[in-house]
């Protein structure tokens, strides 16, 4: 069994894949100015730290624990984030990630936990600041990528280590899709409804869209089966988030 030191504030996995903790504490999610499916902004507060991984999972790291090629994902290489899988299939490759490691803490992350690292402590626009013209250093996104999605850490990352949480592929996160933030949780946890809602929350949008699209804050929904995202693993401290 895999066995990683919990007290550590950056580890890597048994595939090499890099994590960093994200700390406790509360940021103000969504926006008061946007569209109305990032409003209201409200106050998440975390009690738990919880870890995230650097980078948006590679065909690489899908082809070790899924032992096939990612479904769809064009021929940008191995260290190209997967970027046409389902919220189903982005679930059933952390279940083998949790059965090679012998855990249960591997997850997809919530859209709290996802745009509170994003931001990893700004109240800006993007996570950089308000400053739209300083996104190709940080994203790739309609202006630089040529229409096609790049290698993962190749721009710079956020003040907490993490690539690409602007641009280069959209990212499923747990949730249900709800339009607004009417009702959702304070305390970072999935907003996921008994039965499950029809479609499930992206994050971070792709690689050709506008900058002024790529704010922390934008948030889009697919058909959970649907191959149409990529994704970033998260992992519980503790008891879970």
């Amino acid at each position: 069994m895999f066995r990683q030191e919990p007290s550590k504030t950056a580890f890597k996995n048994s595939i090499d894949r890099e994590f960093v903790l994200i700390p406790t504490g509360s940021f103000m999610m969504g926006t008061s100015i946007g569209d109305s499916n990032e409003r209201p902004l409200h106050e998440v507060k975390f009690s738990r730290p919880f870890y995230l991984q650097k980078t948006e999972v590679s065909q690489g790291e899908w082809k070790k624990v899924m032992e096939d090629d990612p479904p769809s994902s064009g021929k940008c290489g191995d260290n190209c984030p997967v970027s046409n899988v389902s919220w189903d299939d982005a679930k059933e490759f952390i279940k083998r990630l949790n059965a090679m490691e012998g855990t249960d803490k591997y997850r997809l992350p919530s859209d709290a936990e996802w745009e509170y690292a994003c931001r990893a402590g700004t109240t800006a626009e993007y996570s950089f600041g308000d400053d739209a013209s300083n996104l190709g250093k940080y994203a790739w996104y309609g202006d630089n990528s040529k229409g096609s999605v790049h290698p993962v850490a190749t721009k710079k990352p956020n003040a907490w280590g993490l690539y690409d949480m602007h641009g280069n592929v959209w990212e499923w996160v747990e949730d249900d899709y709800h339009r607004g933030y009417e009702g959702a949780p304070a305390d970072g946890r999935a907003w996921v409804d008994n039965p499950r809602r029809t479609y499930r929350v992206v994050r971070g949008k792709a690689f050709d869209d506008d900058a002024h699209w790529y704010t922390s804050s934008v948030r889009g929904n697919q058909l959970p089966t649907r191959p149409s995202a990529g994704f970033r693993v998260a992992k519980s401290v503790g008891n879970g988030p």
